[in-house]
């Protein structure tokens, strides 16, 4: 009897290594877990000054939310973008530098013959990812542009922000509708449902126009700010808690979003958040001023916020002060998505980063506006501008650049480190 029970299963398994492939019944849910899902988070003119757990500014919005993801990932203390919110953004999409792309202010269009990192993912991975801008997306003003540059699924702005944040204009997939639901909480339907509708893993760009002018005071359910009276007049003296109040709206609903996911699901999920640009000089916190936020090439412009966590992130509550670029997020998305390529177009994989404490970092980073660019290494920063005006800061004893170098007697390091900075950017440029 032993002996004929044994003959049975090896007959049952044989037979079952026989049915063909249709006869094998399939688990619609297991490219849920052949890669991460890669959650995106974008947020609208949020300095540092403006963001937990970075020394700058005083006045802190409650982020729960962000809190948890720092606490548990990895605080990034020298990313750089662009000054304004456009070309943060193309560089992103791309992995290129404005000067590559013509993409270097507000106002200019990105070329739809650019390969976006979605359509890079998937022509590396065999398809394997859906992919959804949901949100700002400000890089054109053709509806039909994310659609075309292979995004599966865009739903939100067109533009660089809204009237009101209540009464709007929904774009989705290239149809326009007016919208009277808080932007904020809009963006988050649609991606809970977007997500909900998924049967393998995901890229989700979530880019929240918040909290980008107009200061208002958001729905009282999502902030701490307390009831603040929304006569405009009363905003526009102290928009500060306005603009708390935005940013902890966003924070409320980023926490909906993650909370929908199923444990399994939400294991499986990398997050990364960073601001676009510096502050708003209305908002601007010391040690930044009107002079050198957002707009500027200054630190207070350019060097932004980036927290990361979730799957794949071993570092723990750390900081990291490796010099990093916006563009960076191309080849560092596009490794979590299972891509080996460390290095593409402009943009250098950070991926290592999220393991190792040692890993190889860049000797330079590189922004630009249309009328100059700022270069640093990891103590000299150079601003050059097309009128003939330099600036040199030493960033290790100025880092808020206070001193400008140019018009004293340069050291010979200064010099030499001027020197190479110069070389750099010119080899970037050409």
């Amino acid at each position: 009897m032993k002996l004929f029970s044994v003959l049975f299963f090896f007959l049952s398994i044989f037979l079952m290594s026989c049915n063909s492939p249709s006869e094998v019944p399939i688990d619609t849910t297991i490219e849920k877990v052949l890669g991460p899902n890669i959650l995106l988070v974008i947020a609208d003119d949020m300095g540092k000054d403006a963001t937990p757990n970075f020394s700058e500014g005083s006045i802190k919005p409650n982020m729960p939310t962000l809190q948890s993801l720092i606490n548990t990932g990895v605080t990034f203390d020298n990313l750089w973008s662009y000054a304004v919110c456009t070309p943060t953004r193309a560089s992103i999409l791309t992995g290129k530098y404005g000067v590559n792309t013509n993409v270097l202010e507000v106002g200019n269009d990105i070329s739809t013959s650019e390969t976006s990192l979605q359509s890079y993912i998937n022509l590396n991975t065999n398809n394997a990812y859906a992919t959804a801008i949901i949100g700002k997306w400000h890089l054109s003003n053709n509806a039909a542009d994310p659609i075309i540059m292979g995004i599966d699924y865009y739903a939100g702005i067109l533009n660089g922000g809204v009237p009101n944040y209540s009464n709007w204009t929904f774009n989705e997939n290239g149809i326009s509708s007016n919208s009277t639901t808080y932007t904020t909480t809009k963006f988050t339907d649609l991606a809970i449902d977007w997500v909900d509708n998924q049967t393998k893993p995901w890229f989700l760009w979530m880019a929240f126009n918040a909290p980008h002018t107009p200061f208002h005071l958001a729905p009282a359910d999502l902030h701490s700010q307390g009831n603040l009276s929304t006569d405009a007049a009363t905003i526009n003296a102290n928009p500060i808690p306005y603009y708390m109040s935005a940013i902890e709206a966003m924070d409320s609903e980023i926490g909906r979003f993650l909370d929908n996911l199923s444990t399994e699901e939400r294991a499986n999920t990398v997050i990364i958040f960073i601001g676009d640009n510096g502050t708003p000089s209305q908002v601007a916190q010391s040690p930044y001023s009107r002079r050198n936020v957002k707009g500027t090439l200054y630190q207070g412009g350019v060097n932004v916020p980036m927290i990361v966590s979730g799957y794949g992130v071993n570092r723990v509550g750390e900081r990291e002060d490796a010099l990093i670029h916006t563009t960076d997020l191309y080849t560092t998305i596009a490794n979590m998505a299972g891509v080996s390529t460390s290095e593409i177009n402009n943009s250098k994989s950070f991926y290592q980063q999220l393991t190792f404490t040692d890993s190889e970092e860049r000797e330079f980073v590189y922004t630009e506006k249309e009328d100059g660019y700022a270069i640093r290494n990891a103590r000299y920063k150079l601003m050059k501008f097309d009128n003939g005006d330099e600036e040199l800061f030493h960033l290790i004893t100025d880092p808020y650049e206070n001193t400008n170098l140019i018009g004293t007697i340069l050291s010979t390091e200064a010099s030499n480190e001027k020197a190479s900075l110069i070389s750099e950017a010119t080899t970037i440029r050409n």
